[in-house]
């Protein structure tokens, strides 16, 4: 079976590439497992050197990674090339960090000695998704092979030209030849990969149907994983709070990676004080972002990553307006090649329309008017999903008390959700389970053993 590149640009096939077969798989599996038992030994100094040359040749090759990212599923260039200098970022910061965060820790009990070690658990499986090809791999990879585990990407088939530029990286980087391989393969492989007893656990940042599936074929291996699903993320604001920054900050949030994120802001709760104030100004933002070739570097909202994603969000605003939704802008598929959709915000959205209810994976904004605090955090929290919040407000006793009313995994204040490597990254209720990040997420996939010394 053929794994093929698109331009979602222009629908052009950029390239072909050949499926892996089951005894393909299983070789790379197996060399994985070989030489992590011999990589788990190395000192954190020598494996912390690797990773800052691999974060070395991120930066030094930014412009090329961009542009693949821009290719195959249509990232504005300048965003890709800020994820490359985010992924390099992390590397260093593992490089630094991750020999304090997996030392023993020292316990006082009965016996002459007792501690805490974190010990490395072997290859571990990254199922992950096109909307951020580099940084979503980095983010797993960077911790874990410093942990001394070994890392297999089952990458989106859609991205199968930046899976082997992020292999080739930490080859290149001096790390061993088989410690971090990608298995080019489509979904139905997966369970067969996670069954694999080479492999010890796994990892997945996708879909809620995508979770499911990866966590009960894990389940039945009795494997550990690590879910980042969607997110219906509510930015929040507040009737003191700056309208026009909020508003500026909210046209950002809805439209980075050209809204296919799972920590963009989709629901904007609005107290109906200053709701007015508010979608003007939010209206005037969405409508003055820039539509165009991601490889433009003034184009700040590029392509869907491909046609049906296009077609399932533009049936999640038409039929979210048969049910009341007001279109103020977009809405419209526009004409010509690529897999286009203007930025789109939706008011007047209420509980039971597919733009409150749904993940809408694209550049569309749902407005939704509260009457006052408490109602406020009624809607945010009146969600399946629970990934990240935003609250605007100036009071800054009230943000403390309310980021801890949210139901989410992260809450920020006066600023647009974002992940960090100094800052546990997560969800809760379907947006999945687990950390990554900070010491939180190297220590997902190790042993943490208890020794008792008499």
């Amino acid at each position: 079976m053929s794994i093929q590149s698109i331009n979602p640009a222009t629908g052009d096939v950029l390239e072909n590439f050949q499926e892996a077969t089951a005894g393909e798989i299983d070789g790379i599996l197996q060399a994985a497992y070989t030489t992590f038992r011999e990589w788990r030994h190395r000192p954190f100094a020598e494996r912390a050197k690797k990773m800052r040359e691999a974060g070395r040749i991120l930066r030094a090759g930014k412009e090329k990674y961009a542009r693949t990212m821009s290719l195959e599923m249509g990232k504005p260039i300048v965003q890709g090339e800020a994820e490359a200098e985010k992924c390099a970022a992390t590397c260093d910061y593992y490089a630094e960090h991750a020999e304090s965060f997996l030392t023993d820790q020292l316990r006082e009990t009965e016996a002459s000695r007792s501690y805490i070690s974190f010990e490395p658990i072997g290859p571990v499986l990254a199922i992950m998704p096109w909307n951020f090809p580099f940084w979503q791999v980095f983010r797993f990879a960077a911790p874990a092979l410093m942990a001394g585990n070994a890392g297999i990407l089952k990458h989106a088939s859609n991205v199968p030209r930046c899976a082997l530029h992020i292999e080739d990286i930490f080859r290149e980087a001096g790390f061993p030849e088989n410690l971090f391989r990608t298995v080019l393969a489509g979904p139905e492989k997966v369970a067969a990969i996670i069954a694999h007893p080479r492999i010890r656990a796994a990892t997945l940042t996708g879909s809620e149907s995508a979770g499911s599936k990866v966590a009960a074929q894990a389940g039945r291996e009795i494997k550990k994983t690590v879910l980042e699903l969607g997110g219906s993320d509510p930015f929040i604001v507040l009737e003191d709070a700056d309208v026009s920054k909020a508003a500026k900050t909210a046209a950002d949030a809805r439209l980075i990676n050209s809204g296919q994120s799972c920590i963009a802001a989709k629901r904007f709760i609005v107290v109906e004080k200053i709701a007015d104030s508010f979608l003007e100004r939010f209206v005037s933002e969405m409508q003055s972002r820039k539509m165009g070739d991601p490889l433009d570097r003034q184009a700040q909202v590029g392509p869907q990553a491909r046609d049906d994603l296009r077609a399932s969000l533009h049936r999640q605003v038409e039929e979210s307006v048969k049910r009341g939704a007001k279109l103020l802008l977009g809405g419209r598929i526009p004409e010509g090649p690529g897999a286009f959709y203007p930025p789109t915000v939706l008011a007047a959205v209420q509980k039971g329309m597919p733009a409150f209810d749904e993940e809408t994976f694209g550049p569309v904004a749902a407005v939704i008017r509260a009457q006052d605090e408490a109602d406020a955090i009624r809607l945010a929290n009146d969600s399946s999903f629970g990934l990240g919040a935003s609250i605007w407000t100036q009071n800054r006793e009230r943000a403390e008390r309310l980021a801890r009313e949210i139901e989410a995994g992260a809450v920020f204040v006066n600023e647009m959700v974002k992940s960090d490597p100094r800052l546990p990254f997560g969800g809760v209720k379907r947006s999945g389970y687990g950390r990554e990040l900070s010491e939180y997420g190297i220590r997902e996939f190790v042993n943490i053993k208890s020794v008792w010394m008499a």
